[in-house]
């Protein structure tokens, strides 16, 4: 696996639930999460534009409650 420079997020606490990203290039952006580093979920600037926007506006608070 190739090595990526890694930030965390300042959102996040010290110690677990941490959430790393890394943006190797200007069209990818790579995230994990500190309690599972070997699951790198890949996406694009636009993509996760669009989901921080919707979580924003409360668009999926609904997600899970069924």
């Amino acid at each position: 696996m190739p090595t990526h420079r890694w930030r965390k997020s300042s959102y996040s606490a010290q110690g677990a639930n941490c959430l790393y990203v890394s943006a190797p290039d200007n069209a990818t952006i790579r995230l994990r999460e500190s309690d599972e580093p070997d699951t790198i979920l890949t996406t694009t600037p636009t993509t996760l534009r669009a989901l921080i926007r919707s979580a924003k506006a409360g668009q999926l608070d609904d997600l899970g409650t069924a």
